[in-house]
């Protein structure tokens, strides 16, 4: 090549694909890096995109997304909210990273700022980048259950601030955040008429009994604010590739333009095996949820049982984020020295953000089989290694 652009040399590598590169050196390596479901996708919504490629629906479709792909998300939220929602306030996107991206695209010139969560969801950083904007982390705390908090936001504002991230249930920490620190941000940014983008995606996955709380269920918000979404954690559907973002119709509108020159439209098949999911017996979700659960207290309750970590019970999503500071290491190097010496690949917290040092990222999206394995594994070298804990 004869150049290299700038944003191709800084662009921040994804330390979670890192580690799983690092980690396939050995043959019996547990894989506890990404953030995928092990389940299939279910039947009935794979013969309903299935089916749709046997009627031919695999042309283009509208930048926007299918109609009925709008109804079917524009009637969720109504059900979800109580609020009335609109097809025209859809757009389809290529799972929610692409919706987020829309987003930006549509608020953020070169400088503005956005105020993210550290640690946070790595890939905002590069969308942040791609746009020339500037990324404003907020520290987010253990003793606080790690939940973004109003008061912390309001200490960077600035007359540059433009948009802020919240993402509810959490990744990496698997925190949520319930209705009255949702509406302290809100109140918030809707005093100094900033943006809120809200990353729900794992909205199905919460535990002991606690219900979502979505940005839309407060009235208003939908007028200036966005939630984005993807059925790739609820329904197992993470290679189909298929999101949305929720928001006015003038932004969606504006989005759907970008779209013509980015992916131009999500495939109308896959779309319809959206609908599906969406409209269809939620059994499966159900299902999930409870495997979840289970796998939780595996991963939670044997991490809580081995000297030195110390883990929050997660409230949300399907990760668990151990505190490790007591071995006295970075969480890279500590998260190497586990993978070499038990061949369980874990993510160092320091790969989500500042604030993430001293933690590790292990989702429990595995078999409970391999979940207790890695847990077993971990604790017999640690109690081997470190006996003076």
């Amino acid at each position: 090549m004869y150049h290299w652009s700038e944003l191709s040399k800084n662009y921040p590598a994804s330390s979670i694909r890192k580690m799983a590169k690092l980690a396939a050196q050995f043959d019996d390596t547990l894989m506890l890096t990404m953030g995928e479901p092990n389940f299939e996708t279910p039947e009935s919504i794979k013969k309903a995109g299935q089916d749709a490629i046997a009627a031919n629906h695999t042309h283009y479709g509208p930048n926007v997304g299918e109609h009925a792909f709008q109804q079917a998300v524009a009637k969720k939220y109504t059900d979800q909210t109580g609020i009335a929602f609109e097809p025209s306030e859809v757009m389809a996107t290529f799972g929610g990273t692409e919706a987020i991206l829309h987003v930006m695209m549509s608020i953020l010139n070169p400088g503005d700022e956005v105020i993210i969560a550290d640690p946070s969801y790595p890939n905002y950083l590069g969308q942040i980048m791609l746009l020339g904007a500037k990324v404003v982390p907020v520290p987010v705390y253990e003793e606080n259950s790690f939940k973004m908090q109003a008061t912390d936001i309001e200490q960077v504002l600035t007359d540059k601030t433009r948009l802020i991230i919240l993402n509810t249930p959490n990744n990496p920490m698997g925190s949520i955040l319930d209705q009255s620190d949702m509406e302290a941000i809100v109140a918030l940014a809707d005093r100094h008429q900033i943006a809120i983008l809200s990353d729900e995606v794992y909205e199905s996955l919460i535990y002991d009994g606690k219900k979502h709380f979505s940005l839309f269920q407060i009235l208003g918000a939908k007028e200036n604010h966005f939630v984005v979404n993807s059925l790739s954690k609820t329904y197992a559907m993470t290679g189909w590739r298929i999101g949305y973002v929720v928001g006015n119709h003038e932004a969606i509108d504006r989005m759907a333009e970008f779209r013509e020159g980015v992916g131009f439209c999500v495939p109308p098949f896959i779309q319809e095996a959206a609908i599906a999911a969406i409209t269809g017996p939620q059994d499966d979700v159900r299902y999930f949820l409870e495997q979840y659960d289970r796998r939780r207290h595996i991963i939670v309750d044997g991490l809580n049982q081995i000297p030195g970590f110390k883990c929050l019970s997660t409230e949300g999503a399907f990760y668990a984020f151990p505190n490790i500071k007591a071995f006295g290491k970075s969480s890279y190097d500590f998260a190497m020295e586990i993978l070499t010496e038990t061949h369980v690949a874990l993510t160092p917290g320091s790969a989500f953000g500042k604030m993430g040092e001293g933690y590790l990222r292990i989702p429990f999206a595995e078999s409970e089989e391999v979940l207790q394995e890695a847990v077993d594994r971990i604790k017999a070298y640690i109690i081997k290694a470190y006996p003076n804990l």
